[in-house]
């Protein structure tokens, strides 16, 4: 697979729980969009998104995006959205990386290889990357990342970590 294409909100998120560095460990051929950038750039200038997007190390990530096909307009999502999944369109080898349900329901619909937020945190954790999966997402929960008790626990399940007698999440 050619690397990961990702949106703002799996940045943003990374970020606020200190796990960006996750990303050139799990796919060093990563790319963000040019709208994906230029969204994150229009946040707090101390947000951790903007200062690991403006390194040089990861300058050169930031891609140029094909027009978005027509058909993609009628799904109504924003500029981010719509340029990682029209880069993923024109590449049958990547994976897009986005959080947003309408996003995720388009790459469902037209079989682009799908991660979310959660998701790269779950292969951090199978590759070794992260020992507990837990503490992150109570931390996501605790950013904001408005992740349902059902997608915690079942990302808790994924990840080997519901036997474990840890139950960080409320009932």
């Amino acid at each position: 697979m050619k690397g990961w294409i990702f949106d703002a909100s799996p940045l943003i998120l990374l970020g606020k729980i200190d796990q960006l560095h996750l990303i050139e460990t799990l796919s060093p051929e990563f790319r963000v969009p040019k709208p994906v950038a230029e969204e994150i750039l229009q946040g707090p200038p101390n947000d951790a998104a903007i200062k690991w997007l403006t390194a040089e190390s990861n300058y050169n990530h930031i891609v140029d995006t094909p027009k978005a096909p027509d058909f993609l307009a009628q799904w109504d999502l924003g500029s981010g959205e719509a340029a990682v999944l029209s880069l993923g369109l024109s590449e049958n080898d990547a994976a897009v990386v986005l959080d947003d349900l309408a996003a995720r329901k388009f790459a469902t619909t037209f079989q682009l290889p799908l991660l979310g937020t959660l998701g790269l945190l779950i292969r951090a954790k199978q590759q070794g990357s992260v020992h507990q999966l837990a503490p992150l997402i109570s931390h996501l929960d605790a950013v904001g990342a408005n992740l349902s008790q059902a997608v915690m626990t079942h990302a808790l399940k994924l990840a080997g970590e519901d036997g474990n007698g840890i139950n960080i999440l409320p009932p």
